[in-house]
């Protein structure tokens, strides 16, 4: 790894160019801030962020699209629904995600929603608060995900899980946004069980190459030990929030700087 205090201050300041409500038009977390209601900003935030890989401009096209068939009231639509209003989601696809994924989606919201009121216990019903990552916490959300019955085989490719040594990239980018809280405006920090600390780098393509440019990853293969160890590092620079630093690798890496 480059030189401690001169990387740390790379870094700082790509954070301070990237972090800024000028980042949020052209990225998927856009939808998510469309809304006030902080289950709204759940629903759409979590789907957009399963659907995020690929082109940028084309996921939140798909996010829209989504959006509508939601009648662009995601929690409402989603206790208040009639098995009639089902059917305007079999054509909705974005590559690999088809009907089948996106029924079961609406499925588990509806269940979750009719006992909670925030998709935050989802993940932290058993969440040790001591604990350094949240790790078990994804790994509980998983089992929980499809704990319903005859939930549909093919959906689990679009819930990762540390438990399939997958790096859970847009699980951990969906934790960003609802767990960080800053006065930047683009994290929502709505929820507050999971603290900064305990977040997890998402490693997009984008960051785990900046990453591994700046030394920030020597691991040669991509999977959750790789953003554990990413993470770590990052905690080098702070270790309250080292999560922020996905602003600065994944803005370097999509304008080109590394």
């Amino acid at each position: 790894m480059q030189n401690t205090l001169a990387l740390k201050t790379y870094l700082d300041e790509a954070v301070a160019r990237y972090n800024q409500p000028d980042f949020i038009p052209n990225d998927p977390i856009s939808l998510p801030h469309l809304f006030s209601k902080p289950q709204d900003i759940e629903i759409i935030g979590f789907w957009i962020a399963m659907l995020a890989w690929g082109n940028r401009t084309t996921i939140i096209k798909k996010g829209k699209e989504l959006l509508n068939l939601l009648d662009n009231a995601p929690h409402d639509f989603v206790l208040n629904h009639q098995d009639s209003d089902l059917k305007r989601f079999l054509s909705f696809k974005h590559r690999t995600f088809n009907a089948t994924d996106t029924l079961y989606f609406l499925h588990f919201f509806r269940q979750h929603y009719q006992k909670y009121d925030s998709l935050e216990t989802a993940f932290t019903q058993d969440f040790d608060p001591e604990s350094p990552h949240v790790e078990s916490a994804l790994i509980r959300f998983h089992e929980y995900f499809f704990g319903l019955e005859d939930f549909p085989e093919r959906t689990r490719k679009h819930i990762a899980t540390p438990a399939r040594r997958s790096a859970c990239k847009r699980l951990n980018m969906f934790l960003r946004w609802m767990v960080r809280h800053d006065n930047q405006g683009v994290d929502f920090g709505i929820w507050h069980t999971i603290k900064p600390h305990q977040l997890i780098c998402p490693c997009d393509v984008h960051v785990e190459r900046v990453a591994r440019h700046l030394g920030l990853i020597e691991r040669k293969s991509s999977d959750w030990q790789t953003a554990l160890e990413l993470t770590q590092n990052l905690k080098k620079f702070d270790d309250q929030d080292p999560v922020k630093y996905d602003f600065a690798l994944f803005g370097l890496g999509v304008v080109g700087e590394i």
